[in-house]
């Protein structure tokens, strides 16, 4: 345990310890009592990318112009035209 200016003063150091694997955690003090904790973050684990690969089928054509919803852009229901100088 150690108190605050001296790990304010040594905190890259700290860090770094913590971060090796050096010491597994550092308490901090404020007038000698505990007050906080430094440990080193968990590691993140891999994104694996093609996760679900082959439960999915995407549909031929899924990337095609499609006319109902090109329509619907169109359509003056939704789409008013632009803004009048009123």
């Amino acid at each position: 345990m150690m108190n605050i200016l001296e790990a304010k003063t040594s905190l890259s150091k700290l860090v770094a310890s913590v971060e090796s694997g050096e010491v597994k955690e550092v308490i901090i003090a404020r007038n000698g009592k505990p007050a906080a904790r430094l440990v080193p973050i968990e590691k993140m684990p891999k994104v694996r990318i093609g996760l679900f690969e082959g439960q999915y089928v995407i549909p031929d054509g899924l990337d095609q112009p499609d006319e109902d919803i090109a329509r619907l852009f169109n359509d003056s229901h939704w789409n008013p035209g632009p803004a009048s100088d009123a």
